[in-house]
């Protein structure tokens, strides 16, 4: 990528910032292209090189806990020169940069320089050392940012769309609720669990739970995954007499701790199967503690989808149980 192309960014940015309307905002169009796909504008040479190996180990390994091998991210390479704005308009943009005449190294996050909404990731450094050590410094970071973006346009639509009618009903439930699209119907109520479903082809579900905090290993794997079990157990049987959802032991869960958006909770990834059945699929539960503490709330997206793909299924559902929001009108003042 030549100091030219980069001067021809900065103009069309700057030829963004004052195509405006009367509000200030940029009038920009819609992004293009597949959920989970990302541009990587780079040249032939480097993407052939140890800069393409460093930019698909980061993007492109295995997504985790699906059945099948997917990639984390669809990448698709474009050199410079075809920069088009044809491709300036995808959702996810990765570019880039490789030339002596860089001032300084560094990476760059933007949102909606072309479109929107839209990620973009600059990379700029003076040789290739300089560029592997910025992935390898930032790579955490470049992933974040794009599955975030991901997530984020997910949310949006969600909202945009609310299944209006489950609101209430999880917010006197949980004290708060995620945003439910359009199509997602509850299928069963208890006093401590609630199943919400999207079931067309493909299931797409989520599971909503809680049970009282009892101490410090509230959030240990090893109850998270018991707790999991006696609810299956208890509310999801399968087909047939005496199966039921469990959760599968052939590799265990992952369990990470996370604070997104100022809401602090264990997120257990995982795979799911039915007892004495041959159904099975991938997980994700975010679980909390209530706004008194004195309980744990369990938010579990899975999806079950056969002779598919699952990783944009997955990221779907995922994505509203990232949106959970506390009732305004329950929070204490």
């Amino acid at each position: 990528m030549s100091k030219g192309f980069i001067l021809s960014v900065m103009a069309a940015v700057s030829m963004l910032a004052v195509s405006c309307n009367g509000s200030g905002q940029k009038l920009l169009p819609n992004v293009s292209g597949k959920a989970g796909e990302v541009i990587v504008v780079i040249n032939q040479g480097e993407w052939e090189g140890k800069v393409g190996e460093s930019i698909r180990t980061l993007l492109a390994s295995d997504c985790p806990f699906l059945p099948q091998k997917e990639p984390l991210y669809t990448l698709v390479n474009i050199n410079p020169s075809n920069f088009t704005n044809i491709f300036q308009i995808h959702r996810n943009l990765l570019l880039v940069d490789i030339d002596n005449n860089t001032d300084s190294s560094r990476v760059v996050f933007r949102t909606d320089v072309w479109a929107s909404p839209q990620c973009v990731i600059n990379v700029m450094a003076k040789d290739s050392e300089q560029a592997l050590k910025l992935l390898e410094e930032q790579g955490r970071t470049i992933q974040t940012m794009l599955e975030q973006a991901e997530r984020d346009r997910i949310i949006a639509n969600s909202k945009k769309y609310e299944e209006a009618s489950l609101r209430p009903i999880v917010n006197k439930f949980a004290g708060g609720s995620p945003y439910f699209p359009a199509g997602y119907k509850m299928k069963k109520q208890t006093d401590d669990f609630l199943w919400i479903a999207y079931d067309t082809q493909i299931l797409q579900d989520i599971f909503i739970y809680k049970y009282p905090a009892a101490g410090e290993d509230d959030f240990s794997p090893e109850n998270l995954v018991a707790r999991r079990n006696e609810f299956m157990k208890n509310n999801v049987p399968g087909m047939f007499e005496n199966t039921y959802m469990t959760t599968s032991n052939i590799s265990m869960p992952s369990v990470e701790y996370l604070d997104f958006r100022g809401r602090a909770f264990a997120e257990m990834r995982g795979f799911w199967e039915v007892y004495n059945d041959y159904m099975g699929g991938p997980f994700v539960s975010h679980s909390f503690y209530s706004q008194d503490g004195k309980e744990i709330i369990t938010l579990e997206a899975f999806v079950y989808a056969p002779k598919y793909d699952k990783r944009n299924y997955l990221r779907e559902v995922e994505s509203i149980i990232y949106s959970f929001e506390w009732n305004n009108s329950g929070r204490k003042k």
